[in-house]
């Protein structure tokens, strides 16, 4: 299926789902769907709390798979959060999978001030340099070696501009998040040789199951572990900080990179609270 019949399957389900109507979605027999790493019965979770969708929509696809990405927020009551979708379609045009990320503030256990959600130019323009599909997915991977135990060394390349949204709120090159978290005045690269994420014990089950090759965009899930024994670790620069976690606690994340001239050019994250060292319901992937 080419990019635009993703796209035709990808909004009928979000119709459907607006509309609270499951039956309204052409599903395969047997199609697993999951929300917040939890497999449920289709028409469960969110189709029925859900009251509508804000104006933030961020689409992407993978014509080679067959799976189509959205980033936005929903509505539901008294609440906008942010919503990371995955579907992956059969050749009829059929959902088979549907991957759901509601990071739904009053209980995900993550606590953001003034979170926005805003179109960003850079994750909608096609590549101008593209890089070979495999070589997107080790640059996306890179990351997450970097963030592993960061001790300041780089193992994948940042653009000079390149920033970070986590659940709406930018946490790079942002000195108004900075009097919160005072790494969040600095670019990622600078962020991680400081060796900041010392305490992300372990990026785990990571998966890449879309990539957009025409767009530069791999959408990628996993689970940041935190055993939270560490108390306090040294930066590269000599100063002494106490780590922020200090309990153990696993992250899951859905986390989009743009990937342009062999580097991370925009990062966009959803992710929530999960029990430590949860396992994934989609580890088959």
């Amino acid at each position: 299926m080419d990019r635009e019949g993703l796209y035709e399957v990808l909004e009928q389900y979000r119709q459907a789902l607006a509309k609270r109507d499951p039956a309204a979605v052409r599903w395969t027999d047997a199609p697993r769907t999951s929300e917040n790493n939890v497999m449920l019965a289709v028409g469960d979770g969110l189709w029925g709390t859900i009251d509508s969708f804000g104006p933030y929509e961020l689409r992407f696809a993978d014509p080679l798979t067959g799976q189509v990405g959205f980033f936005g927020t929903v509505h539901e009551h008294l609440e906008e959060s942010a919503y990371t979708l995955r579907l992956s379609i059969d050749e009829a045009g059929c959902i088979a999978e549907a991957e759901t990320v509601v990071v739904r503030q009053s209980d995900s256990g993550i606590k953001f001030l003034n979170p926005r959600y805003w179109d960003k130019p850079i994750l909608n323009a096609d590549a101008e340099q593209p890089v070979a599909r495999e070589e997107m997915v080790r640059i996306a991977d890179g990351y997450f070696d970097t963030m592993q135990l960061n001790d300041g060394t780089l193992h994948t390349r940042f653009h000079p501009d390149c920033n970070r949204v986590e659940n709406g709120v930018q946490t790079t090159h942002n000195p108004e998040f900075a009097y919160i978290v005072p790494v969040a005045a600095l670019g990622p690269e600078e962020q991680f040789r400081m060796g900041n994420y010392r305490y992300d014990d372990r990026l785990r089950a990571r998966r890449y199951p879309l990539v957009d090759e025409q767009r530069g965009l791999v959408l990628a899930f996993g689970f940041i572990d935190h055993c939270g024994r560490l108390a306090e670790y040294q930066l590269t620069d000599g100063r002494t900080v106490q780590s922020p976690v200090r309990r153990p606690h696993s992250f899951y994340f859905g986390e989009l990179f743009k990937i342009d001239e062999g580097m991370i050019r925009q990062i966009e994250a959803n992710f929530i609270t999960v029990p430590y060292h949860m396992p994934s319901p989609w580890d088959h992937l």
